[in-house]
């Protein structure tokens, strides 16, 4: 269960989208910083992940639109704090790590702070899912001029500037697009380390090679669109 706050540093909310994970519900839930909102976005579950979240203190949010991007922006667009951070509902990351990531948004590090995944667990990253991610890393290098080695879900930001960045990708494109606008808006995003496990239950994007190249596709589709001069409305 999420608990009252006593911690006086930095609050934030926290989406987590969410397909059928009612399994890994509870032990993402109760890693959530003391404090901080934790926002569910159910994407459609059919194994009662809305009813369990709610019983263990998340506000649940209901996106009907089918995809990764729709329920991560859904989830932004409920948030109010001044810092928004987003991780996957699995059971693979841990959330209690975003405190630190908040903390450095917050003292002027960067001002999109990803997670690089390395893996702790035999099976937790599959080889066609970490290939696809270096190709994707290679190609947001050519694009932006950053060197990330990793578009992992976990991260954190000011909610104000990732509302301002007009996301519109609502599919396995929607991290990357943030990490791509974000650069050409002048952010500074940077990574670090977090230890990444198997998932509890089967991977709806990166579990297959098919998935994975749908993922690829799509992040592929918005390293090809063309930046968005500043100034002009998104």
């Amino acid at each position: 269960m999420i608990l009252p706050s006593d911690d006086p540093g930095h609050r934030a909310d926290i989406v987590l989208p969410c397909l059928d994970e009612a399994a890994a519900l509870p032990g993402v839930l109760a890693r959530v910083p003391r404090g901080w909102r934790a926002i569910v976005v159910d994407n459609g579950s059919t194994d009662g992940s809305a009813e369990v979240a709610r019983a263990l203190g998340a506000t649940v949010v209901h996106e009907p639109r089918r995809g990764f991007g729709s329920a991560c922006h859904a989830g932004l667009l409920a948030s109010e704090a001044e810092f928004v951070c987003f991780c996957d509902c699995d059971g693979s990351l841990d959330p209690a790590l975003l405190a630190d990531f908040v903390r450095r948004v917050a003292g002027g590090e960067c001002d999109l702070l990803l997670g690089r995944r390395r893996p702790r667990e035999r099976g937790a990253w599959p080889l066609h899912a970490r290939a696809g991610n270096t190709a994707l890393s290679h190609l947001l290098r050519r694009r932006t001029g950053l060197r990330l080695r990793d578009l992992g879900p976990l991260r954190a930001g000011r909610r104000a500037d990732l509302l301002a960045l007009g996301l519109t990708d609502r599919r396995s494109g929607y991290p990357l697009q943030m990490v791509v606008r974000a650069a050409d808006a002048g952010l500074r995003v940077a990574e670090t380390d977090v230890p990444y496990l198997a998932r509890t239950g089967k991977s709806k994007v990166t579990g297959t090679w098919l998935g994975t190249w749908h993922a690829v596709r799509d992040m592929r589709a918005v390293l090809a669109e063309p930046p968005v001069p500043a100034g002009v409305p998104r």
